[in-house]
């Protein structure tokens, strides 16, 4: 698996957490250690892309 790939797979991944994580806030809300996951999960994801975007602009 290269960088390219693991990134991508990166991205997935945080996609899936943070949809489970969006649904779980729309139905019961919630609480400050999981806000505090989801917020550093969003920066993550966008880190992840970002390096993903910039690694495939290289090839």
């Amino acid at each position: 698996m290269n960088h390219t790939e693991m990134l991508g797979r990166r991205s997935e991944i945080l996609k899936r957490i943070i949809g489970n994580l969006i649904i779980k806030d729309n139905q019961f809300g919630l609480s400050e250690q999981e806000n505090n996951c989801y917020k550093d999960m969003v920066k993550k994801f966008h880190r992840s892309n970002y390096e993903l975007h910039a690694s495939r602009k290289q090839v």
